[in-house]
């Protein structure tokens, strides 16, 4: 039986396998490594700050999570596909490494972020 996510280090765990997927797969990846260029020591315990404010309300993250996906956005137009790729990874890293309470939050979290962020992007589209 798997554990639930239980704190910083578990999230740091998801973050890291999480996105060993994301960079592997060329349909998303040169968002990180080429338009981004996301330094990921640096970006990881910002990762974790967010994700540890979502499911455990710590307080710790304090930035605008859409800036700079709406900056990432206007480098390079992200698309439903990205979304749903994106989505599709981190489900399955939460179901290959947890279960319980946190892990659905954690899930069902991801699913409103997607969603949110899709519809703002769309609404930048339709709005030039």
């Amino acid at each position: 039986m798997k554990q639930d996510i239980r704190n910083r280090e578990d999230i740091r765990l998801l973050m890291e396998k999480f996105y060993d997927k994301l960079l592997a797969d060329e349909s998303i990846s040169y968002l990180f490594t080429d338009v981004a260029k996301i330094d990921l020591e640096h970006h990881f315990p910002v990762l974790v700050d967010f994700w540890d404010s979502i499911l455990f309300q710590s307080d710790t993250y304090h930035k605008n999570a859409m800036k700079p996906h709406i900056d990432l956005h206007q480098q390079s137009p992200l698309e439903p596909h990205h979304f749903k790729t994106w989505l599709g990874y981190f489900i399955t890293t939460v179901n290959e490494l947890f279960e319980g309470e946190k892990a659905e939050l954690a899930r069902q979290r991801a699913t409103s972020i997607a969603t949110i962020m899709q519809i703002k992007v769309i609404e930048m589209k339709n709005n030039r």
